[in-house]
Order: C-alpha cells, then sequence, then structure tokens
C-alpha cells in the first residue's frame, strides 16, 4: 500500500485518538471518575495496540482494535445519555465514581467563563468547616460540553472502525495473494532438483 493508503490514514486517526484519549483522561483524573478513567485506560491500550498492528501489518491486532471501535462508540453513547437524563440516567447521580464520592464532572465547577465561590455555612459550628460552592456565569452547561467530548470520540472511532475494516481487508488480500503465486511455499511451483550425476561417461566402440 502505498503512504496515501487507508493504512496510512488509519495511522493517523489512531494517533488522534491516543491525542484525544489523553486529553479527556486528564480532565476526568480531575473530577475523580474512576469509570470513565478505566474505560480511557483501556482504550489507550488498544489504540496503542491498533496503531502497532498497522505499521507491522499485522491484521489480528488491527482486527481485536476494530471490536474495541465497537465497543468504545457504545460506551461514548452510554455517556451521551448519562448527561442528558436519558433512559432513567441521571447526570446527578454517582454511577460514574462507582458510589465512592460524590464527585461529579470537572467541567462543572471549571467550564468555560464559570465563576466559583465558596460559601460558609455561618449557621453551623462545627470543628470541620463546612461550605456551599455556588458556580455561576457558565457559558456552556457542564453536561453539554461532556456530551461535545463523547460525540468527538464517537466520530473518530467511526471512521477508526471503517478504515480499520479496510486495511484488514487489503493486508489479507495481499497475503492470499501472495500465497497463490508461491510467496510462502518453502517448495516453489518452479523448483529445480539438481542432483549430482554419479554416471560416468565411459567411450563406446563398435
Amino acid at each position: 500500500m502505498g503512504c496515501c493508503s487507508g493504512r496510512c490514514t488509519l495511522i493517523c486517526i489512531c494517533t488522534f485518538q491516543l491525542v484525544l484519549a489523553l486529553e479527556r483522561q486528564v480532565f476526568d483524573f480531575l473530577g475523580y471518575q474512576w469509570a470513565p478513567i478505566l474505560a480511557n485506560f483501556f482504550h489507550i491500550v488498544m489504540v496503542i495496540l491498533g496503531l502497532f498492528g498497522t505499521i507491522q501489518y499485522r491484521p489480528r491486532y488491527i482486527a481485536v482494535y476494530t471490536v474495541w471501535a465497537a465497543l468504545w462508540l457504545a460506551w461514548n453513547v452510554f455517556i451521551i445519555c448519562f448527561y442528558l437524563d436519558v433512559g432513567g440516567l441521571s447526570k446527578d447521580s454517582d454511577l460514574l465514581t462507582f458510589n465512592i464520592s460524590a464527585h461529579h464532572s470537572w467541567w462543572s465547577e471549571h467550564g468555560p467563563g464559570c465563576v466559583r465561590r465558596e460559601m460558609p455555612q455561618a449557621s453551623i459550628q462545627a470543628p470541620e468547616s463546612h461550605s456551599y460552592i455556588t458556580v455561576m456565569g457558565c457559558l456552556m452547561d457542564y453536561q453539554y460540553i461532556e456530551v461535545v467530548h463523547s460525540g468527538t470520540q464517537i466520530v473518530v472511532a467511526l471512521l477508526g472502525f471503517v478504515y480499520a475494516c479496510f486495511v484488514v481487508s487489503a493486508i489479507t488480500e495481499e497475503e492470499d495473494s501472495f500465497d497463490f503465486i508461491g510467496g510462502f511455499d518453502p517448495f516453489p511451483l518452479y523448483h529445480v532438483n539438481e542432483k549430482p550425476s554419479h554416471l560416468l561417461l565411459k567411450p563406446m566402440y563398435l
């Protein structure tokens, strides 16, 4: 395959996916979103596997990446439904943190234009001071930022899925055609078996 083929396109897609996954992992760590953190980790591993398989012409590795791309599509659809409160899901639940903590998306307090203020509770006297956190002036609600992130992941994963299927098909066809002409045959079609001759030519007298 040439440099402008689907293989090079898939390499670019996998590289872009790695950048997006690392960016998302950082913000999920900041928001203590444990379920997305685990999903992002597996995604990074699978994308690296697909990238290695594409560079090294390993169709089995690319096939594994293709299966993961389909699962990654489903995961991001779930995230969109979660933040848009679709299908009985609620963005205010602790589902993404495994009910370990009450943290929510990092963008809920640090979105573009958001002003974060802490208001202490003066009516309660306790050794540990508690405070309410109010966020005002956000240019975009945090759930829509998460939806945009997941939507971008879906588009890139869909492209990766299509090109991975194309590359696997192309590599398989190349290997089949190479086998057909005897490329992997240790005894090729036109093999000449040369044997040393032990016959001595003697002159004949009539």
